[in-house]
């Protein structure tokens, strides 16, 4: 009699894809999930003993659109590509990625899908565009505040002249509006030009530059802002133009003043970043100040240009805060993001930290 010996469970077909660092599920005809990878429940923050079986929906919310493009898929036995979608997660900002869907065919038939986030790929190529469109503004600016200047020289010198032939007070008052006028506009050509001085680098602690801004804000705005902080102080300091970051960083708190409308709150925040990439060189350490205000947002309507010039929600604004303070940070190899939304907007400004470059 021969010994009998337990029966072994088969191996999962889909074992191997455990192994892989691609987020990959794999669903059944019905689009309910059959199998998903280690490194999807780590995207997806999920335990595959939660999702087996389940349908698509209960996995990815608000991918109706996605599931569309499946059953076509499955239908007409043809793979797809979702090069950009934004993955809903529930308590997380959505996430960017790429989504690859294969049929599968035989017994095991469904679909396969690979899901890739490429937020770093979009936040790159958004830095690129950013810094192509401050060399053309910068240009334009420039080119705009030399063709200005001199015919602007001439014509507060022609009203001083006039100024001396007139014999009546009243008619006085008209030529000094001139002037006045005329060295409003020298001093707006002045801080377009400003940008392109000489740098002097030199050792620069982020939070004494930090500490100037508030108090030139909370001078401005003695009643009403308040400025909450809160620092890093293991920071070490990083090589910069102490002048310009304050000029830069002030550009956006008061910015965010404004915005409040003397009546709010601020937060000035620093943090260490490890591992960043700003204009394709890699960092191993890098710096990130944020100034946070609780104010009405920026309107969507100029969130895609809020950085060009003469682009402001303010009235009366000049519009060239914002697109200085991105001119001056760029210059030291740094990056400003924001994001805003009614109640709340952050300026994020990325710089390295010296001598952590990759190379």
């Amino acid at each position: 009699m021969n010994p009998t010996f337990p029966s072994k469970a088969a191996p999962s077909p889909y074992a191997g894809l455990d192994h892989l660092g691609t987020a990959v599920i794999v669903l059944d005809e019905a689009l309910c999930v059959r199998f998903i990878n280690t490194a999807a429940e780590n995207l997806l923050e999920i335990s595959s003993k939660n999702v087996l079986s389940h349908p698509l929906t209960d996995l990815l919310s608000g991918a109706d659109s996605l599931i569309e493009v499946a059953r076509a898929a499955m239908s007409q036995d043809m793979g797809f590509i979702e090069h950009e979608w934004h993955l809903a997660r529930k308590g997380n900002p959505p996430l960017a990625v790429s989504c690859t869907g294969t049929p599968l065919q035989g017994l095991e038939a469904g679909l396969l899908l690979e899901i890739r986030p490429i937020s770093q790929r979009i936040r790159i190529a958004r830095e690129e565009k950013i810094i192509e469109d401050q060399k053309l503004n910068r240009e334009l600016v420039r080119n705009l505040a030399h063709e200005i200047r001199n015919p602007l020289g001439g014509i507060r010198g022609a009203a001083q002249l006039l100024e001396r032939e007139l014999d009546r007070p009243e008619l006085k008052e008209y030529t000094q509006v001139i002037r006045s006028e005329a060295d409003r506009l020298q001093t707006l050509m002045d801080r377009m030009l400003s940008p392109n001085r000489l740098q002097h680098m030199a050792p620069v602690n982020i939070h004494e530059v930090l500490e100037r801004v508030r108090s030139v804000i909370l001078a401005e705005y003695p009643d009403g802002i308040v400025i909450q902080r809160d620092y890093d102080t293991s920071l070490p300091e990083i090589t910069g133009d102490r002048e310009q970051l304050i000029q830069a960083i002030l550009n956006i708190v008061r910015n965010a003043a404004q915005a409040l409308q003397g009546q709010g709150e601020i937060l000035l925040q620093s943090r260490a970043l490890r591992q960043i990439t700003l204009a394709r060189r890699r960092f191993r350490l890098g710096l990130q100040i944020r100034i946070v205000d609780n104010g009405p947002g920026i309107p969507e309507a100029l969130q895609n240009r809020i950085f060009q010039p003469l682009v402001s929600g303010r009235e009366g604004g000049s519009g060239l805060g914002l697109m200085l303070a991105q001119n001056l940070i760029s210059q030291h190899h740094g990056m400003v993001e924001f994001e805003s939304r009614p109640g709340r907007t952050c300026f994020s400004l990325i710089l390295p930290m010296p001598d952590t470059e990759y190379t």
